[in-house]
């Protein structure tokens, strides 16, 4: 029941968001709640985390490598190529280096065991994103937005400490301490971490109404141009490089899926206008409704190891 709920995440993201519009004073006042629901989707990825998660980074770790690397490099560049290409405004700008710049999104180990993909590998490329993502993330956006505004380097990586990595440390440590308790109530996490993304979601069009009446069609073709590019890039790039179909899989979604509820927080904290937080907004929509699709493609089609089971199947069958 809870998996058939979260499947339907665009479109409960689509449906309070429509609501959010409609009647923005409902929301607009919760605009105070955005950072503490980061850091409970925070936590309840670090409940979800266990040291073995890091342990197998070192058995993967060409993986591990590749998948970061094309993290925190392509997805910053696809976002300046298409602020250039577009002709963004500086606010749009501002929002869509924000999810070019932070970590792989949690959503992103949902769709990949959706679509076959090596989820051991997904929980740690995340784990270790999102842990270098308190360093990377404010030095890349001072990289890239620099010359737009001022950036408080140093203002931003303690924020991100006390709103990504304390809570995602809290989370291991009390699954490691309380295993059997947490276990209990893991099943419902990614309800959680739904409910408190829509609600994030919901919060920033309420807030941002005007702006959005206002908007072209150019940051929505940015926003999925930019998932697209960093889903395609993940796939093939680890292809290229000889790698097993599952973790091509895993690394197209490590890649093309981003934190953006963690750009949204850093895009209201730091930016104004709150428009900044507009792609972030479009992006935790859209990356849900194109990751979902891919997955239900890839869940259709098997591996490289099905196949070869199959035929081995069929042979002693034969035989």
């Amino acid at each position: 029941m809870l998996n058939r709920i979260i499947q339907f995440f665009p479109l409960w993201a689509l449906l309070l968001s429509a609501i959010a519009f409609a009647s923005p004073e409902i929301f607009a006042q919760f605009k105070f709640a955005i950072i503490p629901l980061l850091s409970v989707i925070m936590l309840s990825m670090g409940l979800t985390l266990t040291l073995a998660d890091f342990s197998r980074v070192g058995k993967s770790l060409k993986a591990v490598l590749l998948g970061v690397s094309l993290q925190f490099i392509v997805m910053p560049l696809v976002a300046m190529l298409l602020i250039y290409t577009l002709q963004l405004s500086a606010t749009l700008s501002i929002g869509m280096i924000l999810v070019g710049c932070v970590a792989g999104g949690t959503a992103s180990n949902v769709m990949c065991f959706l679509a076959k993909g090596d989820v051991a590998l997904s929980i740690s490329m995340t784990a270790i994103s999102t842990l270098l993502g308190v360093i990377l993330t404010p030095l890349l956006i001072s990289f890239y937005v620099g010359q737009l505004v001022e950036i408080p380097i140093l203002a931003m990586m303690l924020n991100l400490i006390k709103i990504v990595l304390a809570p995602v440390l809290l989370g291991l440590v009390l699954n490691m301490r309380f295993k059997n308790t947490i276990k209990t109530v893991q099943p419902i996490l990614p309800l959680i971490s739904m409910l408190a993304i829509i609600f994030i979601i919901a919060v920033i069009v309420a807030l941002n109404k005007s702006q959005i009446m206002a908007l072209g069609p150019f940051i929505l073709v940015a926003v999925i141009l930019h998932n697209g590019i960093g889903l395609l890039a993940g796939y093939w790039v680890t292809r290229w490089c000889g790698f097993h179909e599952r973790v091509c899989r895993t690394i197209a979604f490590e890649v093309g899926m981003q934190n953006s509820g963690l750009a949204v927080a850093l895009a209201m904290k730091f930016f104004a206008p709150y428009s900044a937080a507009l792609a972030g907004t479009l992006f935790s929509i859209w990356h849900n409704i194109s990751g979902s699709i891919l997955a239900s493609y890839w869940s259709r089609r098997p591996t490289s190891d099905e196949t070869t089971e199959t035929q081995v199947q069929s042979e002693q069958l034969q035989n």
